[in-house]
C-alpha cells in the first residue's frame, strides 16, 4: 500500500462541497441550499464538510491500496472507483430516500446527479494530484 495523498483528500472534499454549492444555489436554484444562510441552520456547512471529507478520507486509502503504478498505467481508475462509488451506493441511498419521501421525480434526479458529480469530481482531483 502506498501513501494516502492527503493534500488531493483535502482538495477533493473542498471541490465536491464548491460543487454541491453550486449544484443546489445558482445552477438549479432548488430552494434548499446545500449550506443556509440563517444563522439557526447554519451548523450545516460542518456537517456537510466531514460528509465530504470522511467520503475522500476513504477514496484517498482506496487509491493508496490501489498503487501508484497501477494508477499510473490505468488512470480511467480514478474515475471508474469514484463513480462506481457513487452509482453503486450513494445513488440508491439517496433515490430510495427520496421515494420514500414521495419527492417529484425530477427532484430525485437533480439529487442523485449531484452525488454523481461531486464524487466523479473527487475522482478528478485525485489524478490531477496523482
Amino acid at each position: 500500500m502506498g501513501p494516502v495523498n492527503w493534500l488531493a483528500v483535502f482538495l477533493a472534499a473542498a471541490l465536491a462541497l464548491a460543487v454541491g454549492l453550486v449544484w443546489n444555489g445558482p445552477l438549479f436554484r432548488t430552494g434548499r441550499q446545500l449550506l443556509p444562510g440563517n444563522s439557526e441552520r447554519g451548523g450545516n456547512y460542518a456537517l456537510v464538510g466531514a460528509v465530504f471529507l470522511l467520503s475522500a478520507i476513504m477514496l484517498g486509502h482506496n487509491f493508496a491500496r490501489i498503487g501508484a503504478e497501477t494508477l499510473a498505467v490505468k488512470p480511467w481508475l480514478y474515475f471508474m472507483q469514484t463513480g462506481g462509488i457513487a452509482i453503486a451506493f450513494v445513488i440508491p441511498a439517496v433515490w430510495l430516500t427520496h421515494l420514500r419521501n414521495r419527492t417529484e421525480p425530477m427532484r430525485r434526479i437533480i439529487d442523485c446527479a449531484f452525488w454523481l458529480v461531486a464524487y466523479l469530481a473527487m475522482g478528478l482531483v485525485f489524478w490531477a494530484l496523482a
